[in-house]
């Protein structure tokens, strides 16, 4: 499994809490709330199909962000060595 995959498991989860949750207002606090038994399993099937390209389009953001952060704490520390960190096999 790749780095970009392990990331993307894991924001995943928070992904799909706060669409779930957004979704969930959006049907309980709206007129929509009359209808609400029927449109919950939508909202439930929409936040687990939407959530994944998001939280693959989020990984290699996350990635970037830790790798700037170790180039700053290290600052000799090339393009050209090797990653560290997270269970690199090199």
């Amino acid at each position: 499994m790749s780095n970009r995959a392990a990331i993307a498991i894991l924001i995943y989860m928070m992904v799909q809490a706060v669409a779930f949750g957004a979704g969930v207002i959006l049907v309980l606090a709206t007129p929509l709330a009359s209808i609400a038994m029927t449109l919950m399993p939508y909202v439930v099937a929409t936040t687990l199909i939407a959530s994944a390209p998001l939280a693959w389009w989020i990984a290699p953001l996350v990635r970037a962000r830790h790798e700037r952060k170790l180039n700053a704490q290290d600052p000799n520390r090339g393009h050209d060595q090797p990653p560290r960190g997270y269970h690199f096999t090199g």
